[in-house]
C-alpha cells in the first residue's frame, strides 16, 4: 500500500505541476498525435478510481520530425509500432526500434527525434488526472 500511495503522490504532483504549464507549447515538427482509448481508472486500485485515468495515444513522427525538449503529466509506457525513434534523456540517446517498448517516469526532461526516412508510429499508455485536456507534454521545467 506505501508504494501505492507513493505512486499517486507522485501523478498527483505531475498533477499540479501540469496545470501551471500547460498554456505553454512543446516545439514540435512532422508530429501528428491521436488519442485512441481514454478510460477513468477504476477497479481494485480504488486509491486511483476516479482521479486518474488510462490514455492511449498514436503519434506519427514523419521523416525528421521531432518533439523537442520536454516531460509529461505523468508516467508511461512506449511502444515502437513501426520505424526508429531516437530518443534523448539525461544527456543519453537510445534508439528504440519496431516491437521495442520503453517507460518514462513523467518527471524527466526528454526529447525525441525520427532522424530515418521513414515515417516513426508511437503508442503511448499513459496514466493522466481524470480532468487532464490535451496532450501530456509539458515544457521542460525552469532551472
Amino acid at each position: 500500500m506505501k508504494r501505492l500511495t507513493l505512486f499517486v503522490t507522485f501523478v498527483a504532483l505531475f498533477h499540479v505541476v501540469g496545470y501551471s504549464s500547460a498554456q505553454q507549447k512543446v516545439e514540435r515538427k512532422g508530429t501528428a498525435s491521436t488519442v485512441k482509448l481514454e478510460q477513468a481508472m477504476s477497479g481494485y486500485l480504488t486509491d486511483l478510481n476516479g482521479k486518474y485515468k488510462l490514455q492511449v495515444s498514436e503519434i506519427t513522427y514523419e521523416p525528421g520530425g521531432y518533439t523537442g525538449e520536454h516531460h509529461h503529466v505523468g508516467p508511461g509506457i512506449r511502444f515502437v509500432a513501426s520505424g526508429e525513434l531516437t530518443f534523448v534523456q539525461e544527456g543519453k540517446t537510445t534508439t528504440y526500434k519496431t516491437g521495442e517498448y520503453f517507460y518514462e517516469a513523467g518527471n524527466i526532461t526528454n526529447a525525441a527525434y525520427n532522424r530515418s526516412n521513414s515515417p516513426v508510429r508511437i503508442i503511448n499508455f499513459e496514466i493522466l488526472p481524470t480532468d487532464w485536456k490535451g496532450g501530456s507534454a509539458l515544457p521542460p521545467k525552469s532551472k
